[in-house]
């Protein structure tokens, strides 16, 4: 199969897609460098660089692209929009009304709706978090009080509800998939700064050659692992019998297969264990209560207890986020009004639970390699005294993304080529034309 990279940019409707995705990207990144008026800066990273270790704020500023430890207009990222898609999607099986809605394509438009307004509220909730955690910092705000909070409220939940936007732009006019490339290229952007801190430190002869190789091996393997474990599938087949439609017509048999993903649940799993896990730590750094510090140190990434804690979490969440995500009784339902059977399975409940069975079974090595994925990193660091870190979270993110926009480009691409077949009637290069009858 030939590389479509080369047609990219040959296809006008493709080329205009990567343009105005690779534009608002552009922008992003831009707006994510612009400091929130009447924040110091250099304070506030002192403050990451030293206490932040471990809290929920590094996270938060991973998702962030660094802009939370900036205090840019862009300091809480595509983080709102995600939580308030995560509290709609958990309600599903909670609240009945909004179950039926997700099944709905008018009700999908409201949830839709309804997520936008919960994004605004969660950005001004959060934008005055911001500015209380700041002006508790020393010298980190040169005029605190309530003209510092207003402004700092107004400036980034601005910033926040633009950023939505400008996700949803690259999920309607791009290249798809806009509010994960939002938070891909604020992965990738600090690579640079990774790889310029790694060429320093072998400068200065703190980091062995030796070291740096067996590392960057354990990275291709570990990336490769992550590669195939997200377009693993385990397929079941699906056999739709012959059919009469009426009037003569008849629907022939089908053969086909339903994909159920080894790792179903993405990144999540590990999002959720570490959002736990860390609040001991965020929670001792702004109390300064003795006996919290000394609890929260048994959850620090270089204790035993973070490793058994974390690995237990990643498993628990692994099959309670699928289970969300998934419903086999809605499955089998719509198996059975259509008239297909999985090959020596009865049709309703039985089918329900032959498919609940078969994706409890193969969610199972997949949450152990989420697990492997999320603290070989910080294993390696520990041991290896790394100057870089190759986080799963980021990992995860990365390569999913990452497929997922090669499979839009490559559907883009396909759709052209058929579309120029039928537009130039076969090989022949002829218009053919095709009479009906009634």
């Amino acid at each position: 199969m030939t590389s479509p990279i080369p047609n990219l940019f040959k296809v006008p409707e493709l080329k205009e897609k990567l343009l105005f995705t690779l534009l608002c990207l552009v922008i992003y990144r831009v707006g994510a460098h612009i400091a929130t008026p009447g924040v110091n800066v250099d304070a506030l990273a002192d403050f990451m660089q030293t206490q932040g270790q471990g809290t929920l704020f590094q996270l938060y500023d991973l998702f962030a692209g660094g802009g939370f430890s900036r205090a840019t207009i862009f300091a809480l990222g595509i983080m709102p929009y995600i939580s308030a898609s995560i509290v709609f999607q958990l309600a599903g099986p909670v609240f009945p009304i909004v179950e039926k809605m997700q099944r709905d394509e008018e009700g999908k438009k409201r949830l839709t709706q309804w997520t936008r307004y919960l994004t605004v509220v969660l950005c001004v909730f959060q934008a005055y978090g911001f500015a209380m955690f700041t002006e508790q910092l020393p010298g980190a705000v040169a005029g605190p009080g309530w003209a510092f909070r207003m402004t700092t409220v107004l400036t980034l939940t601005t910033g926040g509800v633009f950023v939505m936007w400008l996700g949803e732009q690259i999920t309607e006019r791009g290249i798809g998939n806009g509010m994960s490339l939002l938070i891909f290229f604020s992965i990738v952007e600090r690579f640079l700064p990774e790889m310029l801190n790694t060429v320093e430190a072998l400068r200065s002869g703190t980091l062995g050659f030796p070291k740096l190789l067996l590392v960057l091996g354990m990275m291709v393997l570990v990336v490769a692992g992550t590669v195939a474990v997200t377009v693993a599938a385990r397929r079941i087949p699906i056999q739709i019998p012959r059919k009469v439609m009426g009037r003569g017509r008849i629907r022939e048999g089908q053969k086909t297969f339903i994909p159920l993903r080894i790792n179903s649940a993405g990144v999540m799993p590990i999002i959720f264990a570490q959002s736990l896990i860390i609040v001991p730590g965020t929670v001792a750094t702004f109390s300064g209560v003795d006996w919290l510090r000394g609890f929260a140190e048994y959850f620090n990434t270089d204790s035993v207890w973070y490793i058994v804690t974390s690995a237990v979490l990643i498993v628990f969440f692994a099959y309670f986020y699928t289970s969300i995500i998934f419903n086999p009784v809605d499955l089998a339902e719509n198996l059975k009004k259509q008239g297909g059977f999985i090959p020596g399975v009865k049709p309703g409940a039985p089918t329900a639970d032959y498919i609940d069975d078969v994706l409890s079974r193969i969610t199972l090595p997949g949450a152990l390699f989420l697990t492997f994925v999320a603290l070989l990193p910080i294993v390696v660091s520990n041991q290896l005294n790394m100057p870089f870190g190759f986080g799963g979270t980021a990992l995860l993110i990365v390569v999913g993304v990452a497929l997922d926009t090669v499979q839009q480009v490559q559907q883009h691409l396909l759709l052209r080529q058929y579309d120029g077949f039928m537009k130039g009637g076969g090989p022949g290069g002829g218009t053919s034309r095709v009479r009906f009858r009634r």
